[in-house]
């Protein structure tokens, strides 16, 4: 992570800031999303049914990936926050999309591009953030997302 002075974050706009380790999402991670959300629907749970699914095996929910964004941002060597940061928060989406399902056994990461940097007032700086998740050997993507997070200085 680079910290930045907050008059230098426009410099930072329009660039790829990086990309995250791989992260592997196995059964028990998505049993245990299943558990904490109450989604278990049999292409997520069930291997067996799910072989016989066009996936030929389970998958993880969409909203599992999504929800890993702010770990896997915390690996992202270039990412880039206002110098005095005292906490992040999450703010929303602009755009989300799920536009390839992400196996299990599989490993995933994710791409980050500093789209916009405003400071909506002194000390609150509002990130939107294009995250592209990438699936291991895949050529689409798990997802692709325009992220707002508000930093705090």
């Amino acid at each position: 992570m680079k910290v930045v002075e907050p008059n230098q974050l426009t410099e930072y706009v329009g660039k790829e800031l990086g990309e995250s380790e791989w992260f592997l999402i196995d059964q028990a991670r998505i049993n245990a999303f299943a558990d904490a959300t109450l989604d278990h629907q049999f292409i997520h749970v069930n291997p067996e049914q799910a072989k016989m699914t066009p996936f030929g095996s389970t998958i993880a929910h969409g909203y599992l990936t999504v929800s890993l964004l702010p770990y896997l941002q915390t690996s992202i060597d270039g990412l880039v926050v206002p110098k005095g940061l005292k906490m992040g928060m999450n703010y929303g989406f602009d755009k989300l999309r799920f536009m390839a399902p992400v196996k299990v056994d599989k490993r995933i990461r994710a791409r980050a591009t500093l789209m916009e940097a405003t400071e909506r007032k002194p000390g609150q700086w509002l990130f939107k953030l294009e995250c592209t998740v990438d699936i291991e050997g895949e050529d689409k993507p798990a997802l692709v997302a325009e992220w707002l997070v508000m930093y705090f200085v």
